[in-house]
């Protein structure tokens, strides 16, 4: 089967999208530009789906080549049947193209290979035909230079070359490795304890291998990492023997010779296919669970790149601590640091009137609106003393936003070159003031595997997560449009068509030439192309520009037909830029959509795309998602009680639930069960990073600081 015909399948799709999508990546089109710019061309699916098939393109691709690798080796070798060949292109998974080739390897020297080596085969496949005897064969073989001194010599060597050929055969190899997907047991014991109780669970534990959740292989893959725990897959010997025997075994065969092949097979099991069958089984079971885990990951990073921006506002950042005090900075609107400092309002100093003294200081200067507070250490005492304070101060409330991964961006050479006057402490509460402003600008600047919404990410393959997590940041980077005459080389690096490199040589030149006032000016720019320019231009804005359409995600190869729409209704630039275009898609209905893109020279779906941005110069699609939760006051663990409804942001979309922040500094688990009435497969299914939520408090430790949620019955509660 073709790779299009086969991606046409599995992801349902129509066959002239597929080739167009196959056509546009083979040229070099980035995903954001064939999922904005040429929609006409794909039947407009989203960037995800393109992303999953681009994967999955590449995985097709790759087989093909190794496919086509095993066959001219084994062609060379002069051992090439129509029967290997038809197994070869039959063969779905590297693994079952390996399989195939496993007998036409170059092996090192095994026990096989030495017996092959003291001319043994002819009697290897004497006693796999099982017609004669094998041991008055065998006496042909004695040869005490090869040392081959005996009969039994002979028959052991023999033995070794079936238990290889048995090992060897990709038909069987598959069948075992499914009797161990579907009907093996995991089963761990405990090593040593992590003092933590870490592995508590896992200290005499056993389950089938279906049945185990992907988390739970993550967990028990780390705990064996770290000499913890210690894990096998069980399955029945007996069982897999036999499988291996029907493969070889003759009903009316010699039965001497068939005893020689059940010790062979029995052999060739114990001590060659169960422990790279397990071996492989593991390896797929963690690379599924993996994917999951990346999954997972790329399912809480987009939300939380994509909050909502607080615009407008001066704010000041707190970068909470104890002993080194709770360093202070406050940003303009636009993110220019404007002061820095330390308060010291948590213990041991407890300096409060000092801070507070500060604070209504830099407040009072700077015009404060908002106050930003890091939740990691002193993140809860530091909250109180803010509460404290704004009963004191007026229109000014506060929001506290993870700090994750803002120490490595603090320590790292971009924020040396970013704020070379600054020590890295006043660096991380800069950042902390900036995520409140616009989260996607300066997350970008950090490893999203420093974000703190993922699962064992330290665990996973560095090259595959950060394929995935670098095209998450791209989509959002694009969906959302970079300011050209702003954005930092961090940002610019993400959008479609460009790299660090070209994003440099941008920031260069509007260093050299001072703003840039079109998009066409990019191409004076060093090292960006004509191609780049295409990939790259819809997704840059420049908000005073000379062209209004320069504001949108119009993309410049569309100008002329914008135009024309515009004049066939009778509007003109000045009314795009005053925003007097709200008739516009009720005109363009009434004239007939087919019609207004025909005579435009446009497909529909771009068509109605340019009428949006046209309509909005200048819109921000975070703007229309739920804004952030702006406090004034705090509340305690001391405070609650079960049965308490409290409203709460989800921080983190986990296989088995969601921890949910509800403002008193330790996040609250709602369990997969707790989270709805109807059946769902993963939490992911109803909650994303950022959703803001109606919980109910059903379990509580206040000793521990364990808070138990549930969302399902919130409306119980209600209807109570």
């Amino acid at each position: 089967m073709e790779i299009s015909q086969q991606l046409t399948e599995e992801f349902n799709l129509r066959p002239d999208h597929v080739r167009n999508i196959l056509q546009l990546l083979e040229e070099g089109n980035t995903i954001p530009f064939i999922a904005r710019y040429r929609k006409e061309m794909t039947g407009a699916i989203d960037d995800q789906v393109l992303r999953a098939l681009n994967d999955r393109y590449e995985y097709l691709k790759n087989l093909e080549k190794r496919k086509q690798e095993v066959a001219n080796s084994i062609t060379e070798q002069g051992k090439m049947t129509e029967e290997i060949q038809a197994a070869i292109a039959a063969a779905q998974t590297m693994t079952e193209v390996e399989d195939i080739y496993r007998p036409f390897k170059q092996k090192k020297k095994t026990r096989a290979s030495v017996a092959i080596e003291k001319g043994l085969q002819p009697l290897a496949e004497f006693i796999l035909a099982q017609e004669g005897d094998p041991y008055k064969e065998a006496e042909k073989y004695i040869d005490e230079e090869k040392g081959v001194a005996t009969v039994e010599d002979a028959i052991a060597g023999a033995k070794d070359i079936i238990a290889e050929i048995i090992s060897d055969n990709a038909e069987l190899r598959k069948k075992l490795r499914s009797l161990l997907e579907n009907h093996g047991e995991m089963q761990v014991k405990m090593v040593k304890d992590d003092e933590k109780g870490t592995y508590a669970m896992y200290a005499e534990y056993s389950e089938i291998i279906p049945e185990i959740k992907n988390h739970r292989i993550l967990a028990i893959n780390r705990g064996e990492k770290e000499e913890c725990l210690k894990a096998k897959i069980y399955f029945n010997p007996d069982i897999a023997k036999r499988v291996c025997l029907a493969k070889y075994l003759k009903p009316n065969g010699n039965a001497d010779c068939a005893k020689l092949i059940e010790e062979a097979a029995d052999d060739g099991y114990d001590r060659l296919i169960q422990p790279s069958i397990e071996r492989e089984v593991r390896a797929i079971l963690t690379d599924r669970a993996s994917e999951q885990a990346i999954k997972m990951f790329e399912v809480n990073l987009r939300p939380l790149l994509l909050q909502p921006p607080v615009k407008g506002k001066v704010t000041l950042g707190l970068d909470p601590a104890y002993r080194t005090g709770c360093k202070v900075a406050v940003v303009d609107e636009t993110g220019k640091v404007l002061d820095t400092g330390v308060i010291y309002p948590v213990p041991p100093k407890n300096d409060i009137e000092g801070a507070k003294a500060t604070m209504k200081e830099l407040i009072k200067k700077h015009k404060v609106d908002i106050i930003s507070i890091g939740n990691g250490t002193a993140s809860k005492e530091t909250e109180i003393f803010v509460a404290d304070l704004l009963k004191e101060v007026s229109g000014v409330s506060y929001a506290v936003v993870s700090e994750a991964g803002a120490s490595v961006y603090s320590a790292s050479p971009l924020a040396v070159e970013e704020f070379p006057d600054y020590d890295l402490t006043r660096r991380s509460a800069i950042s902390i003031a900036r995520r409140l402003q616009d989260p996607l600008a300066e997350l970008i600047k950090i490893d999203p595997k420093s974000i703190g919404v993922g699962q064992y990410q330290h665990d996973m393959d560095k090259k595959r997560l950060d394929s995935v997590l670098g095209g998450v940041l791209e989509d959002c980077v694009n969906s959302v449009g970079v300011d050209l005459n702003t954005a930092s080389v961090s940002l610019l690096k993400y959008v479609a068509g460009l790299n660090s490199g070209i994003a440099k040589n941008i920031v260069t030149y509007r260093e050299e030439n001072g703003k840039f006032t079109s998009r066409s000016q990019l191409l004076k720019v060093s090292k960006l192309g004509a191609k780049a320019y295409e990939q790259c231009a819809g997704f840059l804005r420049i908000p005073d520009g000379k062209n209004i359409m320069d504001n949108t995600a119009v993309h410049p190869e569309s100008y002329e037909k914008a135009e024309k729409l515009l004049s066939l209704f009778g509007y003109t630039d000045a009314d795009v830029r005053e925003r007097k275009l709200s008739e516009l898609p009720q005109k363009v209905k009434e004239y007939g959509e087919d019609k207004a893109a025909e005579y435009c020279g446009l497909d529909k779906a771009t068509m109605n795309d340019i009428i949006s941005e046209l309509v909005k110069p200048g819109r921000d699609i975070r703007d229309s998602l739920p804004q952030r939760q702006l406090r004034k006051d705090i509340m305690s663990i001391e405070d609650l009680e079960v049965g308490m409804i409290v409203d709460g942001t989800v921080r983190n979309v986990i296989d088995f639930g969601a921890f949910v922040d509800i403002g008193v500094h330790q996040d609250g688990l709602v369990h997969i069960s707790e989270i709805t009435d109807r059946f769902i497969k993963h939490p992911s299914d109803v909650l994303k990073v950022g959703q803001q939520v109606k919980a109910v408090i059903i379990t509580l430790d206040k000793k521990k600081q364990r808070i138990g949620l549930s969302l399902k019955q919130v409306s119980q509660k209600n209807i109570g």
